[in-house]
């Protein structure tokens, strides 16, 4: 099997967030008049910085491995140490640029209890991973709503 390489969904909600976050200081300066040119190259650079950094996140699947990659930093985990994988919201810091995530839920005793993930292609994600170890329990499902258009989750 050739490598598939899924990039992480970016959720619009995230976005906003981190926009909102970015505006907050601006404005701050705005009001009280002390707006310098240095201070708005240090948010704006700050912004794009984090930006790239959500960009950069994506996964990648081989013959044996699971491989979650941030830019220039990945980690390998075996596809066999996978025991289930089922839909998340949880808003633990990890390697999803999402809030509609996937649990990845690891064997006992592997150095990691789990990750949090969030591939574009989902459906194709557990397909491919269901193939290289077929005993992986998925309960993944997918709700539909008047705050989710166009696969954007909010």
């Amino acid at each position: 099997m050739e490598k598939k390489v899924f990039r992480s969904r970016i959720s619009v909600l995230v976005m906003i967030f981190i926009l909102a976050i970015m505006l907050l200081p601006l404005i701050l300066m705005i009001n009280s008049g002390n707006v310098s040119n240095p201070a708005l190259y240090i948010l704006a650079g700050t912004f794009l910085f984090i930006i790239l950094l959500l960009c950069g996140i994506g996964y990648e699947i081989t013959e044996k491995h699971l491989i979650f990659k941030m830019w220039f930093f990945s980690t390998k985990v075996p596809i066999s140490m996978i025991v289930s994988i089922e839909r998340s919201y949880i808003l633990l810091a990890s390697g999803a640029a999402s809030l509609k995530r996937l649990f990845v839920r690891f064997k006992k005793g592997y150095k990691y209890p789990f990750a949090l993930v969030s591939p574009v292609r989902e459906q194709e994600f557990l397909e491919t991973l269901k193939i290289l170890n077929p005993n992986i329990q998925i309960n993944v499902t997918n709700k539909d709503g008047w705050w989710r258009f166009w696969d954007w989750d909010i």
